[in-house]
């Protein structure tokens, strides 16, 4: 007689248990009929090794195997840990059936985005924002991702912003289908994540545009340069992300529906004009710091002409000073009763034309 995955036997009402990194964990029926089931770390244990029980038997003989079921209608776990706590490899390994190359990412501890398949799994590699980003370069952290048809797992060194929304939306009711569509979700979360940063960053610029337009181009030429940096660093660490998953999709997984392939293909898009507003900003960025450089190097300008001018206008004065302040003998007006006058007259004379000539240039 056909044999299928046994139900899973009652959750207890605790989860997010951290024995070994285990911030959460949730069971779906892959129908979206009843809400997800938190799982904890016992009970994913027990999942997992009845997944991996019921793998066994289905490799017996044909007998064996189950009847096929509709796309998107598999029982599915997912589990997202906390790699600072120093259990949560070893947990996974032991437990979680996922590609050596998924394993190999978390020990070398790889930033470069990637989404690759693996045998018969999904192995990615994503950067995202911190759960308290605050607009700093460094603001900016990696989620490891494993996904095969019945697990997803998500790993992660500091709390990031667009899982912990995921996780929010899964704990107040949100089931998708199947593992892909969860890891579409993901991926629409993230390009929710970027619409707001980009939206705060135009505000900001925004500013500074009438800050410069009101001739106070300091006001924020700082914050400027620091939201810049923020920007190229995001453009840097994202942009790979959609072409990776379109090369993926050129060769999904078996048990990848097509309906899921084409969600990701849609999400891809919407996360490609993300970028592309991302790099609209960068631009725009790039425009008001060299129209701030160009305004400071006037100012800059018109400043050493004055000082240039006060220069020259002052240049008789001094040299006829130094003449005539010479402790020596036969210096001509010396017993002239009018000698000072004759002096001012001279002087005068030669400051008019060195101000003439330095004014006409100017012009």
């Amino acid at each position: 007689m056909p044999r299928s995955l046994p139900p899973p036997a009652p959750l207890a009402a605790s989860h997010g248990a951290d024995a070994a990194g285990l911030i959460c964990g949730y069971l779906f029926d892959g129908q979206a009929q009843s809400p997800p089931q938190p799982l904890d770390l016992d009970e994913a244990a027990l999942w997992l090794q009845s997944v991996a029980d019921a793998r066994g038997d289905f490799t017996a003989g044909p007998d064996l195997l189950p009847p096929a079921e509709p796309a998107g209608a598999t029982p599915y776990a997912w589990l997202h840990f906390n790699l600072s706590h120093a259990q949560a490899q070893r947990w996974l390994e032991r437990h979680a059936d996922l590609p050596d190359s998924f394993y190999e990412a978390l020990r070398d501890g790889t930033h470069s985005t990637r989404i690759e398949r693996d045998d018969d799994a999904l192995v990615a590699v994503i950067n995202d924002l911190h759960f308290d980003f605050g607009f700093e370069p460094s603001d900016i952290a990696t989620l490891w991702i494993g996904v095969g048809p019945r697990l997803v797992v998500t790993a992660r060194t500091r709390p990031l912003r667009s899982v912990d929304d995921l996780r929010l939306a899964v704990r107040t009711g949100e089931a998708p289908r199947s593992t892909t569509e969860l890891l579409e979700r993901l991926m629409r979360t993230q390009a929710d994540v970027l619409v707001g940063v980009v939206r705060t960053v135009t505000g900001r610029i925004d500013a500074v545009e009438d800050a410069l337009l009101s001739r106070r181009p300091d006001a924020q030429r700082a914050r400027l340069g620091e939201l810049r940096r923020v920007l190229v660093r995001l453009q840097r660490l994202l942009a790979p992300e959609p072409a990776a998953l379109f090369r993926l999709l050129q060769r999904p997984p078996a048990w990848m529906a097509e309906a899921d392939a084409q969600g990701l293909r849609d999400a891809s898009e919407e996360f490609s004009v993300v970028l592309r507003d991302m790099h609209g900003l960068q631009e725009r960025v790039k425009l008001l710091q060299e129209e701030i450089a160009a305004s400071v190097q006037e100012d800059n300008n018109r400043s050493l002409f004055v000082l240039t001018v006060v220069t020259v206008l002052a240049l008789p004065i001094n040299i006829l000073a130094g003449l005539f302040g010479m402790n020596v003998g036969g210096i001509p007006l010396a017993e002239n009763p009018h000698g000072f006058w004759h002096l001012v007259a001279i002087v005068a004379s030669f400051t008019a034309v060195a101000a003439w000539l330095a004014f006409r240039k100017k012009k």
